[in-house]
């Protein structure tokens, strides 16, 4: 794996050098666009829109749109925006792991040291494994701040994005139910249902089976491209009960409930 950031964890008066690894690979595939017509590949080029001419990636540059006129930046002024950031994960607190809501994580990486910073890095992750605890840090990646918590997983450190409070959009726009103040039959119901069909959690009996059937059907039409492919779109079909309401429903998932199976 290639590293995304280098720079160093700074845990009290620690400093560890480390090196930042995407934890995450993309499991869809890889489609390309392509002219209906002839089937050839379409591009797309960065394009002067005053020439129209294509410009070189070593000649582009960014700029902020101020009264209608563009502020040129250089690499320099991101630096000097807060040049410590750049190259530094600041571990400012620590925090239990349960107090962040699963809303606010974005994205997984893994931090690896340099050979000089082994020894500091083994002993961050074992004292945040022995306290159940995550580090909560801030910098800086591609020009952009960013918030996350460093938190153990076997053998290695993972940095895990999560975003901050102003990113999380209101719900005060959504027509939403009421929340109900007395549990009624309905929902005594749906507890029920729920506790039969919980079983503890196992990631490896979910696998991305939309994936693997495209890939097939790709494999199928490579080899017979002059064929049309006969299998027809699968049809989602609902079954309603006798009386198509919430109770019954419920009732009927109580009764022929059973446990979700497991992707082989």
């Amino acid at each position: 794996m290639r590293p995304i950031w280098t720079g160093s964890i700074s845990f009290g008066l620690i400093n560890i050098p480390v090196k930042l690894f995407s934890a995450t690979e993309d499991s869809s595939l890889d489609l390309d666009m392509l002219d209906s017509r002839d089937h050839a590949n379409i591009k797309f080029k960065r394009v002067n829109e005053k020439t129209g001419k294509e410009v070189p990636y070593e000649k582009i540059t960014k700029g902020y749109l101020y009264h209608d006129k563009y502020v040129v930046l250089e690499e320099e002024d991101f630096k000097s925006a807060d040049a410590k950031k750049t190259q530094l994960i600041e571990i400012q607190s620590f925090a239990n792991a349960d107090e962040i809501d699963p809303i606010y994580f974005e994205q997984p990486y893994y931090l690896a040291p340099d050979k000089s910073g082994a020894k500091a890095y083994a002993l961050l992750r074992e004292a945040l494994a022995a306290s159940s605890k995550v580090g909560v840090t801030t910098f800086v990646m591609r020009n952009k701040e960013a918030l996350a918590i460093l938190k153990p997983y076997g053998k290695v450190i993972v940095l895990n994005r999560i975003r901050f409070e102003q990113e999380i959009r209101n719900t005060t726009d959504l027509n939403l139910p009421t929340v109900s103040k007395g549990k009624t039959k309905e929902q005594d119901m749906a507890e029920k249902l729920i506790d039969q069909l919980t079983e503890k959690f196992d990631i490896s009996a979910f696998k991305d089976t939309y994936t693997d059937k495209l890939l097939k059907s790709i494999h199928q039409k490579a080899k017979s491209r002059s064929k049309k492919t006969t299998e027809k779109p699968m049809k989602v079909v609902y079954k309603k009960t006798e009386d198509d309401d919430l109770m019954n429903m419920l009732k009927a998932s109580l009764g022929g409930g059973t446990k979700r199976k497991k992707a082989s």
